[in-house]
């Protein structure tokens, strides 16, 4: 990585921080898995988590490149364990790279059954986002310089 990438690299993970950086990445997002957000096995349903988990990308990407983003794909997702109903869902993102106009972000998913002290991953992902104008085109993602 050149000397030019790791100063963007860097001056994103500044932008996507919020002072709650986690041995994983930045907390971003924290929840609770519903009844509504079951499948007809009574487990959650992996789009609701796939759901949480580009939000929580999106979050970062947009506070990275200061304005609108867009996913354009995802990376690598396996899910290792289901998520119950009551089980608290914890995201945290990490900014992997970043191009002209793209981002990577990578998500890890963790659970916290209701009533324990105990975590555990559930599942993991990188997210590319591209950073867009005002008319939904490509722009650069740090246009400040």
């Amino acid at each position: 990585m050149s000397e030019m990438d790791e100063a963007d690299l860097e001056k994103g993970r500044q932008r996507g921080s919020h002072g709650r950086q986690q041995a994983e990445g930045v907390l971003v997002i924290r929840t609770i898995a519903m009844p509504a957000d079951t499948n007809p096995a009574g487990d959650i349903f992996g789009g609701w988590l796939m759901s949480q988990m580009d939000l929580a990308a999106g979050n970062m990407a947009g506070r990275v490149c200061q304005g609108r983003a867009a996913t354009i794909s995802v990376e690598g997702m396996q899910f290792l364990r289901p998520v119950k109903v009551g089980d608290e869902v914890t995201l945290y993102a990490n900014l992997v790279k970043v191009g002209r106009t793209s981002m990577r972000i990578h998500v890890d998913a963790w659970r916290r059954p209701r009533y324990s002290d105990r975590s555990e991953p559930v599942t993991q992902a990188d997210f590319v986002f591209v950073a867009l104008d005002a008319e939904g085109n490509p722009r650069p993602v740090f246009v400040d310089g």
